[in-house]
């Protein structure tokens, strides 16, 4: 797949490595060309010097073919102008904008933008890692509103089901897996020496869970 990184700063070129390393085409842009040094001689991608929301520029790195594109600047107003150009003049299938102010983010995302924002991830990440419980975090959706965690079924869950675990609105068993199989549960599936489940915890939720599940 060919993609489009805008801004070789430390997460700009960390990401351009990964997806080259991927065995992605990747085209790095930067306005300042010793910028690139930071991709490191084992770099095989292509580099392009100029202002990221230059058309120019988004032609030279091959923009009508991207998959994907990536705004990654240090600037908010010019990650947001790079990922509406990509979107919305040249149809790229995949944009994602860094952003840099949390206060933004609403605004972006009525512009229909994915944003990233390292700030709000680190917070929750770190809280996650400082009030680590047995329960192990799979996905995050939204920014941390909801969580899937996967455990296994203590014995004080086996034999009991579904619904005895299932508070609407903030916990629920999506999937479970047991032997080599994985299934979608109904609310009267019970609980085998074994599963491991894969619960959907709302934020402030897991403290429930966790009682539930008897590891506190």
């Amino acid at each position: 797949m060919r993609f489009i990184v805008i801004g070789c700063g430390r997460v700009g070129a960390g990401l351009a490595r990964v997806l080259n390393l991927q065995g992605h085409e990747v085209f790095a842009v930067d306005k300042d060309p010793t910028a690139f040094e930071r991709l490191g001689p084992w770099f095989k991608g292509q580099t392009v010097t100029g202002v990221g929301f230059d058309r120019d520029v988004l032609m030279q790195a091959g923009i009508q073919r991207a998959d994907g594109l990536a705004a990654v600047t240090a600037s908010d107003e010019a990650n947001v102008v790079i990922a509406r150009i990509a979107g919305q003049v040249f149809h790229v299938p995949r944009v994602a904008t860094r952003l840099y102010d949390p206060r933004k983010a609403e605004i972006y995302q009525r512009l229909g933008l994915q944003t990233i924002d390292p700030t709000t991830w680190v917070i929750h990440r770190m809280a996650e890692l400082l009030s680590y419980t047995q329960l192990d975090t799979v996905l995050s959706l939204g920014r941390g509103g909801v969580e899937v965690v996967e455990v296994e079924v203590p014995p004080l869950v086996v034999g009991r089901k579904v619904r005895d675990l299932t508070v609407l609105g903030e916990v629920h068993v999506v999937a479970i897996s047991r032997g080599a199989s994985t299934f979608l549960p109904t609310l009267g599936t019970i609980f085998h020496v074994g599963d491991l489940i894969h619960v959907a915890v709302a934020e402030g939720s897991a403290d429930r869970l966790t009682a539930f599940l008897g590891l506190t």
